[in-house]
């Protein structure tokens, strides 16, 4: 069953032509990544789909009854509402469902008739039809999982980050048959992505997404679509898959063009003769000239981002970091951690969102103060600083005038040394876009841009916080090779998991309570540590709940104000088996109230026991989590 099928798409804005006309379907169970250079639509190509823009030419049609839902790369959410009232109060049909529901079991209660019983009769049908029992615990999961969990707090208190978070955790709470994603991973941690991953793989949602982070593509897509120089190309698999055959194409392409050549040359002789006998059979040969002069005259149009700007020279000593120490209130960041950096050395830093991560880069810098330890940098140290928020322009200058005011000549590494016009053409601004103003530019040319005033002081210490958000993969392979033969330091924070495995020594994770573990291997390896050191935990939790020791000496308790007392152990294991008891009779009262068989006051009193029950199951959990954090 196809869900959506694309017919002829077009869309221009002034003279530059986005892309034409644009033919695809996505079928039922699909799970579809759009892969195209920036600056050719995607996202356009999204919201149109989604019916937030408008095309020029063309048409979407979706297969009746397929609930849509839509993420877009910057939400706008309305800043008044809290977080709940968003979630619950948007426009989403299950959340819909669930409040008419709730509308109509208080209207029954106020007063019992023949109106409020069919009102309760629908909605309650309704409640069966969209799945919305289980609504509210699939909204605390899904909102624990994307770190939200004050749901007071108003939209416009929350960072970016946090407001990308909760769109996503709306469009996922609706159920929708089709999901369209616009780079749905910006702004989750490597933890939240993870769970997303498995979220996407189990659920039977049909998905199209725009996505720069290869892993989630390999793991998750089984059809590419791929924008390139006009044409749609599709490729029934993963990513890795997608990289094989595309490299089989072009070396096919490159084939025909170098034949091409050598066969126009062979005509243009022919054509110089000037045959004065314009019989059909030579207009036919003149015809075909063309066409092969045409195929001839094709390049593949690989821009590249050539980086090979000039360094500073480094001395002996590069970075030291002895016993220091950093924390907010509760919130340990650092704790007496010393490190000595080499030259040429490269480093990854992963951990949840909130750990420290950037406190950490901003010590380094001496833009915060450590509490406590010393940082020393050495003389012919000279920091590029590029943060997860970007670098701030005015939005009313032209591409070429910001980098003007930075430097008007740049020297490279072979000592020569270009303009700033010849230095954006590197980056893949055309002569054109140079003189387009910085707010007409999208997210991946604003951090293109970024990188260049980074790059452009020559630093021989690179620190990158989240570079590859927004940037598109032709941008981010060749920024990749230049950070590979960049001969400096390098310490980079970010969520793209290929890209850190394929440039990194090792990591620093922060593992939290200012625990930094030192590890040298792949990100997937370390992946692969913690599972084992979680399990092992998970094992020791149940040896202990399943036979509880005598209890343990005060002493010991001191010792250790994370360990569980004897009394806290028996309570930990009570609240198990009260949960599970309380989920059972939880879904029994579903079973019974979407089965139709009990009359207007029996569905009211289970109704009431179901809201009973999830209370108790909800305070519960919490004083079990508690317990379990302890442990």
């Amino acid at each position: 069953m196809t869900y959506l099928t694309v017919e002829n798409l077009s869309k221009s804005f002034g003279l530059k032509i986005l892309f034409e006309k644009i033919t695809f379907g996505v079928s039922k169970g699909d799970k579809t990544a759009l892969v195209a250079p920036n600056g050719t639509g995607k996202s356009t190509l999204l919201k149109i789909i989604a019916g937030n823009e408008s095309q020029d030419n063309g048409r979407v049609v979706f297969q009746s009854d397929v609930r849509v839902g839509y993420l877009e790369q910057e939400p706008d959410l309305d800043p008044t509402l809290t977080i709940r009232e968003y979630i619950t109060q948007g426009d989403s049909d299950i959340a819909k469902t669930v409040q008419r529901y709730e509308e109509a079991v208080n209207a029954q209660a106020e007063d019992f008739n023949e109106k409020t019983q069919d009102a309760f009769m629908k909605a309650t049908a309704q409640m069966d039809l969209v799945g919305g029992w289980d609504y509210e615990s699939r909204m605390e999961q899904i909102l624990g999982k994307l770190d939200i969990h004050d749901l007071k707090r108003t939209i416009k208190t929350l960072s970016g980050g946090e407001k990308k978070r909760v769109a996503l955790a709306f469009v996922l709470l609706d159920n929708p048959d089709l999901l369209i994603l616009d780079e749905p991973t910006n702004h989750l941690d490597l933890d939240m992505i993870e769970w997303m991953e498995g979220y996407l793989i189990k659920s039977n949602v049909t998905l199209l997404m725009v996505t720069h982070d290869r892993y989630f593509l390999d793991r998750v897509c089984n059809h590419i679509l791929e924008m390139d120089s006009g044409k749609l190309y599709h490729h029934k698999g993963n990513y890795s898959y997608y990289l094989q055959k595309k490299s089989e194409r072009e070396e096919v392409e490159r084939t025909e063009i170098a034949k091409a050549g050598q066969l126009m040359k062979k005509e243009l002789e022919w054509m110089r003769r000037q045959p004065k006998a314009r019989t059909t059979k030579s207009k036919s040969r003149i015809d075909a000239f063309y066409e092969t002069k045409e195929k001839a005259s094709q390049t593949k149009d690989n821009q590249e981002v050539e980086l090979g700007i000039s360094m500073k020279r480094m001395g002996g000593q590069i970075l030291e970091m002895e016993k220091v120490s950093k924390s907010y209130d509760d919130l340990v960041i650092l704790d007496n951690f010393s490190y000595s950096f080499n030259k040429g050395e490269k480093i990854g830093i992963i951990g949840k969102n909130g750990v420290g991560k950037s406190t950490f880069l901003k010590i380094i810098t001496k833009e915060v103060q450590p509490d406590s330890g010393k940082v020393d940098t050495g003389l012919t140290i000279e920091y590029g600083h590029y943060r997860q928020d970007g670098i701030q322009m005015d939005e009313q200058m032209r591409v070429i005038d910001v980098i003007k005011n930075v430097a008007e000549v740049i020297e490279l590494a072979d000592g020569s040394r270009i303009s700033a016009s010849q230095f954006l053409e590197h980056f893949m601004f055309t002569s054109e876009m140079q003189y387009t103003p910085v707010h007409k530019l999208s997210g991946g040319e604003r951090r293109r841009i970024g990188l260049m005033m980074v790059l452009i002081k020559n630093p021989n210490f690179l620190i990158l916080d989240e570079p590859t958000n927004d940037l598109d993969l032709v941008t981010l392979q060749k920024l990749e090779d230049f950070l590979q033969n960049f001969g400096g330091c390098l310490i980079v924070v970010s969520h793209d998991r290929f890209f850190m495995d394929r440039l990194v020594d090792h990591y620093f994770a922060f593992e939290g309570d200012g625990v930094i573990r030192d590890h040298h291997g792949t990100y997937m390896e370390y992946r692969a540590l913690r599972e084992e050191l979680d399990a092992n935990r998970k094992k020791e939790l149940k040896a202990s709940t399943q036979s509880p020791a005598k209890p343990k000496p005060v002493k010991q308790k001191n010792e250790s104000s994370n360990k569980l007392s004897f009394k806290e152990q028996k309570e930990f294991k009570k609240l198990e088996k009260e949960i599970e008891k309380l989920e059972a009779e939880k879904l029994s009262i579903e079973k019974e109230m979407s089965a139709g068989n009990l009359n207007p006051g029996e569905l009211q009193d289970k109704s009431k026991k179901y809201g009973e029950l999830t209370d108790q199951i909800d305070e519960k959990t919490m004083v079990w989590m508690e317990l379990a954090e302890r442990v």
